[in-house]
């Protein structure tokens, strides 16, 4: 059974920054699941059994090397996408984190590429596919 696909996903998204405007983002590698070369915010698939705070706090850990320092909930989402010409059914459960810059470093250079702290304004492109709509939705919590 494929998580997503077989059945609803569970994920956690983050947008981390760093108390003064400017938020991290990774560019995606080739050895990614999808969306090759975009950039994006952190996330990752909550386990079973994982409460949704410790899978966030874990997911960081593996991506940033670090811990939050402050986590808000902005919402949820429901995604539906294709992956590989399937239909796939996601929730997602999106967190405004606040992270210590000096101690960001990249826990998973096999999936990310290069880690930047942009303003919203200057985000690069591409930016990864679900990240317009959120931006989008959560805007007046992410300024």
């Amino acid at each position: 059974m494929i998580k997503g696909i077989d059945f609803t996903g569970v994920t956690v998204s983050f947008y981390c920054h760093d108390g003064k405007g400017n938020y991290l983002l990774h560019k995606r590698t080739n050895r990614c699941r999808d969306e090759h070369g975009a950039w994006d915010c952190g996330g990752g698939g909550l386990k079973f059994g994982e409460k949704l705070e410790d899978g966030l706090t874990r997911e960081i850990q593996e991506e940033y090397g670090t811990k939050p320092e402050e986590i808000q909930f902005l919402g949820f989402d429901e995604v539906f996408r294709e992956h590989e010409g399937k239909p796939t059914h996601w929730i997602s459960f999106r967190y405004k984190v606040l992270l210590d810059r000096e101690k960001v470093i990249n826990g998973e250079p096999e999936k990310i590429d290069e880690l930047s702290w942009y303003k919203i304004e200057e985000f690069p492109v591409p930016l990864h596919s679900q990240m317009e709509s959120a931006l989008e939705k959560y805007k007046s919590f992410l300024k």
